[in-house]
């Protein structure tokens, strides 16, 4: 397949290139298809969209390149090259806007309602059908052209004036005609190319992959022109193309179930697959950003990313026998919605409001008997105390009493021994006999055993030192400038009476200042996920992708973190998936740490966007809607509307020149919030007149389809990928196609 093409031969297949490219068509399985010199690129074949409108590009290879000018006929630009540089021209675009006004199912009903708006409106009447990826093909009715916004904004009044109530503005760009060279520069050489010319990137072997702009890419490259300028494409197989889009969607590193990738794996295939020639106008299938499916090549790739599309090879989710439109969100808000409600085309049986819970969740408790109450200069201390105990340097004491007596100085140097053990140090000082332990000589003695003293004379400014004890009494001047570095530092706490050289140190100020010390260097405790207690009280965890199974002391210590605040517990409920820390000592953990995402049930609560809020001026928002509808000025916005879910599905928004009502996902668009499900309250100023709108709300996304943390949660929980899709895909079937 190597050897020299006759010149019959390169006609032939330079033809038969330029129409199997070009012509769009959607992949044929089963076969092997081989394309340039020998390359294989396996079926099914997918056209990514790298770049649209480019001006320069550069195309890098690992190992070596192939260049080939298509045409009538095909020639060799280049061979065995590392580097090309292309430059060309952008199109001149412009844009116009239109109004739309109706959208429907059927084109002969979006005909008849254009036929008979047309002699009323004035304007050009046109039915358009724009499929979205992912959604169903629906015939939009649109008004215009309209050469501003103003201008289509301005003309949404007289449609109100003729009863049509919903108008939308759509922004097209249109591309006006240049005529300039294509250029290539290959080395030193610079070469002029045709504007119909269309250029193939080849890798010169099967190991040799091709970049742009820093990232590498599978299959080939090629660049050709569209309605929209210059288009560089990324021609490969689907299953590779699905490796630089798992990772991408679902990362393995913050999505750590095997089974969740496996689900967003047959997912994001199906997706791919039923929106294969989406953009055939403009020579390729998907776009590389989130509007299709983020898509970053080999150099997004995971091994465990990989792994799954691996084992899910050509397995695709159908609903009686046909593929679905696998629509998936990242966080739902506790429940996803029904498909109509927010992209407001027909209804589908598999895409249904579904709760975000997992019927097999299960649940383990953990108990222990919590510290008492302990509290020094006004702070509570059981978390550093219970630190302390479970790294064995104090002993377990719980009578509060006990931490308010003064420490015995050879009880305080005890306890920094085996403070600075952990740390592979030894004290060097030691206490005359009858030295009072009191701060400043606590301060020494810190300083001196940590070996400090280089912080204290380099990272302390006079100037702060003067600051921090302004309000201190006289010490001596070693001893201010010790002082004020524990404090600065957060290791001594700020108090006037710290000073005071006849106040002795407690075991509570110990531990507070001790347990500070620790963590100034490094955390003592080891950090993980929860997954599961055995029956034999032993915590299964996930640290760095491995399973670990520690035995938990019947004396550990249990404190629950929830919204940044941290307290003992005598009881913890956990479900799977929390963040966990510990002290782990003689092959046990003596305290344990649950850091709860939110106090609920579903399994989407430990997104960051489970819940959320938004603060926004009348004036902001006035000024957003504006764009999209001419109120004037903003009074108020009302929700008309909820879905299944609790999303807003009708938004009613109200100006001092027109109102108007909002559905489905443009609420998101318009309003610019993280999802739909929200809540809305005021701020009112003192004539009554809204000030700020306060959105109060759950989820990030559309909110439809599957859920990419709750598909997390049901993997970690011990459900299939099969199960995932089930859950969020009602009554589909996992069929594997090729």
């Amino acid at each position: 397949m190597n050897k020299p093409f006759s010149k019959s031969g390169k006609a032939f297949i330079g033809a038969f290139l330029v129409l199997f490219f070009l012509a769009g068509k959607p992949p044929e399985f089963g076969e092997e298809n081989r394309f340039f010199h020998g390359f294989l690129i396996r079926n099914p074949v997918i056209k990514i969209g790298l770049g649209v409108n480019l001006e320069t590009l550069t195309v890098r290879a690992s190992s070596g390149m192939k260049v080939y000018e298509v045409g009538a006929d095909y020639r060799l630009l280049a061979r065995d090259i590392d580097e090309i540089m292309v430059r060309g021209h952008k199109e001149k675009l412009s844009e116009k806007f239109l109004l739309q006004i109706a959208q429907t199912s059927s084109r002969i009903e979006a005909e008849r309602l254009a036929a008979r708006l047309r002699p009323d409106v004035g304007r050009k009447v046109s039915v358009v059908s724009e499929q979205e990826p992912g959604s169903d093909r629906l015939y939009q009715v649109r008004v215009g052209d309209f050469l501003t916004r103003t201008e289509a904004l301005k003309f949404i009044k007289e449609l109100n004036r003729l009863g049509i109530k919903e108008a939308w503005i759509v922004r097209e760009e249109i591309t006006g005609e240049r005529s300039h060279p294509l250029w290539v520069l290959i080395g030193d050489q610079l070469k002029s190319l045709t504007e119909d010319t269309v250029i193939y990137f080849i890798p010169s072997d099967e190991k040799s992959s091709l970049s742009y702009k820093g990232n590498q890419y599978r299959g080939i490259f090629v660049l050709r022109a569209s309605p929209k300028g210059l288009v560089l494409v990324n021609i490969l197989n689907l299953e590779n193309y699905l490796k630089g889009v798992v990772p991408e969607e679902m990362s393995p590193d913050q999505f750590n179930s095997f089974e969740a990738l496996k689900a967003q794996t047959v997912a994001a295939r199906t997706y791919a697959i039923k929106n294969m020639g989406l953009n055939r106008a403009l020579g390729f299938d998907l776009c590389d950003t989130p509007k299709c499916q983020v898509y970053g090549g080999l150099s997004a790739e995971h091994a465990e990313s990989n792994r799954a599309v691996e084992e899910t090879m050509g397995e695709v989710a159908v609903y009686k026998n046909k593929l679905i439109n696998a629509l998936y969100t990242s966080t739902c808000g506790g429940m996803t919605e029904d498909v109509e409600n927010v992209f407001e085309g027909l209804s589908q049986p598999y895409l249904k409001s579904t709760e975000c819970s997992y019927e097999k969740q299960k649940e383990w408790i953990l108990e222990s008997r919590p510290l008492v109450s302990l509290w020094m200069e006004g702070r509570a201390i059981e978390r550093e105390t219970a630190l302390l105990i479970g790294l064995g340097i104090i002993p377990r004491e719980t009578n509060p009493s006990f931490y308010r007596e003064p420490a015995k100085p050879e009880e305080a140097l005890l306890w920094i021994d085996r403070t600075l053990a952990l740390i592979g140090r030894s004290r060097e000082m030691n206490l005359a006999e009858g030295t009072r332990l009191n701060f400043p000589n606590l301060a020494r003695l810190i300083i001196t055993s940590f070996q400090w003293e280089d912080r204290v004379d380099n990272l302390m400014l006079p100037s702060e030192v003067e600051f921090v004890l302004r309000d201190f009494p006289p010490v001596g001047a070693e001893a201010r400038g010790r002082l004020a570095y524990l404090i600065h530092s957060g290791i001594f706490p700020s108090s006037p009476v710290l000073a005071d050289e006849n106040r002795p140190v407690t075991r509570g100020e110990m531990v507070f200042v001790l347990s500070k010390a620790i963590r100034d260097g490094f955390d003592p405790r080891e950090k993980g996920r929860f997954r599961s207690l055995t029956k034999r009280h032993e915590l299964e965890v996930e640290v760095d992708g491995e399973i670990r199974i520690v035995p938990v002391s019947p004396d550990v210590f249990l404190f629950r973190t929830h919204d940044g605040e941290t307290a003992p517990a005598a009881r913890l409920y956990l479900l799977g998936g929390e963040d966990v820390q510990w002290i782990e000592r003689g092959g046990e953990i003596h305290f344990l740490e649950v850091s709860y995402p939110a106090l609920s049930a579903t399994l989407d609560r430990g997104s960051p966007y489970h819940r959320w809020n938004v603060r926004a001026t009348r004036q902001d928002l006035e000024k957003r809607v504006n764009e999209y509808y001419p109120i004037g000025s903003l009074m108020d916005i009302v929700v008309q509307s909820r879905g299944k879910s609790r999303r807003v599905t009708g938004l009613q928004i109200i100006g001092a020149e027109s109102q108007v009502i909002v559905k489905g996902l443009k609420i998101r668009w318009v309003l610019g919030l993280r999802d739909t499900l929200f809540t809305i309250d005021r701020e009112f100023d003192e004539e009554g007149r809204v000030t700020h709108f306060l959105f109060s709300g759950r989820g990030w996304g559309h909110g439809v389809g599957l859920c990419q943390v709750g598909a997390f949660r049901m993997g970690q929980a011990g459900a299939t990928y099969k199960e995932i899709l089930k859950k969020y895909y009602r009554d589909v079937k996992i069929v594997r196609r090729y």
